[in-house]
């Protein structure tokens, strides 16, 4: 018997989004030539502020409404980072302070100047706010105790100091991540409300001088984008961008048929195949660094066991799920960072074995018992769980499936409340940094830190002697040797982390082929809008 439930506001949330998709399928049959519409899941939005903002649907949001000191052209991502609001920088001796000259005449949608001012604002109020993506600046060194001297601007110029030497494209490649943008000073400390730089009111309002600006945020219904006339490349051809919270495959690949939206991000392989050569529908392929995997809650006693951990990595089937449900849009991956990646390696030591899965239970000396696992609601999340339900089973382990919305699952795994997780995770800057310092780094396991950025946490993991591996491979400054560091450390973490990493996102969408130059990020950034035509 199969045991799933949904949370009571997941339920809600269900009729919500039927409500919310029928004015759409009753709209014209074509989008209009300035306009670009999306159907995707964006339930997992919990916020807008960028100095918060943590999730895949709020960081192409941010992608495209807020400039950052550096950046990378949607065009050429193969050219790496590249000057945006700063227009050149200059390293310090010691290599410990990077000077930034600001990019004149740029200014914020409110009109206000882009300002050096404005720069050190943004970075002190993200080190300050301590929200869940301030790890990846706070690594550096910066506390909102020392910010106002770590961190200081100067007439047109930035300074920021970190603790020690890093590799400046690490310190520049995590300044391309969505907390690294910049919002307009005056803007925000005019709507900050008892101290809270602005933050409530940047969670549904933006303050940027990016492409577009926020015109609305409807949580799990639609965000609505108007184009940034005096955007500093060039006013972008689509006007408007709306993208509609859409849940079911079905329902996107009918919409994209019909011609009410212009691109479909969540179809199935079933979907896939029902478009491939029909007339006026091109479908997109696009590795990106996009993970699947499960994690272990290690305040669960049993899940706490090494030989449970081990066991329950030989009762995932991989490659059935790789080659049905999954066919074409996911790939076998069990290490913490993706193809393409510094240090990436291609081991699978891992395949369904029930029979070695119970041997490692009878070491372990658990008989049968039950764990709950939160899911997204997300087709594919879903069948992963129910394969997993199926497997697990074989072995005497009950799964019991509770499914919700993106922000409902998402705001209980932060709190370490679910035994086991199923989700995705894709990195924030194109260093191995960036999933070494989540997946296999957590120096404090207390639950008071409240280090909600890192999945050891999460899952109330301390990696132990990989923390400080972590930190020599951070600082190492020979390209082959760091590597190196990265794949002993991807090794050691298969072995007895409480995460099975599964699958690696390949990205197919439908897409009109009127709709040009739609750039989904690859493995390192968000998509982008602004270089779209029809």
């Amino acid at each position: 018997m199969k045991h799933m439930k949904r949370l009571m506001m997941g339920a809600v949330f269900g009729v919500a989004a039927t409500i919310a998709t029928l004015p759409v399928m009753e709209a014209i049959a074509q989008t209009p030539a300035d306009m670009l519409v999306i159907a995707n899941r964006i339930d997992d939005i919990t916020t807008l502020d960028p100095a918060e903002s943590f999730e895949f649907a709020g960081s192409d949001v941010s992608r495209n409404v807020y400039g950052k000191l550096v950046n990378f052209d949607p065009l050429d991502l193969d050219k790496g980072y590249e000057p945006d609001l700063a227009a050149s920088w200059t390293v310090s001796e010691d290599g410990r302070t990077i000077t930034f000259t600001m990019r004149e005449g740029v200014t914020f949608h409110s009109g206000n100047p882009v300002t050096a001012e404005d720069a050190e604002f943004s970075l002190r109020r993200a080190i300050t706010l301590g929200k869940t993506p301030s790890f990846i600046l706070t690594q550096f060194g910066f506390t909102p105790e020392n910010v106002k001297d770590t961190i200081v601007a100067e007439g047109n110029t930035l300074k920021i100091t970190t603790d020690k030497r890093y590799a400046t494209s690490f310190i520049l490649n995590c300044l391309t991540s969505t907390i690294g943008g910049i919002v307009d000073k005056k803007l925000v400390m005019a709507n900050e409300k008892d101290g809270d730089l602005g933050n409530n009111w940047l969670k549904t309002n933006s303050a940027g001088s990016g492409a577009y600006k926020v015109s609305s945020w409807k949580p799990a219904e639609s965000v609505t984008l108007v184009a940034n006339e005096d955007f500093y490349k060039g006013a972008p051809a689509m006007k408007r961008v709306i993208v509609r919270h859409i849940q079911e495959s079905a329902t996107q690949r009918l919409l994209l048929e019909k011609g009410d939206v212009d691109v479909a991000r969540n179809l199935n392989p079933e979907d896939i195949a029902g478009i491939t050569g029909k007339d006026g529908v091109t479908v997109d392929s696009e590795l990106r660094g996009r993970l699947m995997y499960i994690s272990l809650n290690q305040k669960n006693p049993n899940l706490s066991k090494p030989k449970v951990i081990e066991a329950i990595k030989y009762l995932i089937d991989y490659e059935g799920m790789q080659n049905s449900f999954l066919n074409g849009q996911y790939k076998v991956h069990q290490a913490f960072l993706p193809r393409t990646y510094l240090g990436e390696i291609d081991d699978k030591p891992y395949s369904l074995n029930v029979d070695k899965a119970k041997a490692l239970l009878k070491e372990a000396g658990v008989g049968n018992f039950e764990i709950g696992v939160g899911v997204r609601e997300a087709q594919e999340r879903v069948e992963i769980a129910q394969s997993l339900q199926n497997t697990f089973a074989k072995a005497g382990i009950t799964l019991n499936i509770t499914i919700g919305t993106g922000k409902q699952v998402l705001t209980r795994y932060r709190a370490r409340e679910l035994d086991m997780y199923i989700g995705a995770w894709g990195p924030d800057y194109p260093d191995p940094q960036t999933n070494a310092g989540t997946f296999a780094f957590n120096p404090d396991n207390s639950d008071e830190v409240k280090a909600t950025g890192l999945l050891a946490w999460r899952n109330a993991w301390d990696p132990g002697d990989m923390n400080a591996a972590v930190l020599a491979a951070v600082v190492e400054g020979d390209r082959d040797k760091r590597k190196a560091m990265y794949e002993a450390i991807q090794r050691e973490h298969q072995k007895r982390a409480p995460f099975a990493i599964m699958f690696q996102r390949i990205e197919q969408i439908g897409r009109k082929d009127s709709v040009k130059n739609l750039k989904l990020g690859s493995a390192i950034t968000a998509v982008s809008y602004w270089p779209v035509t029809k």
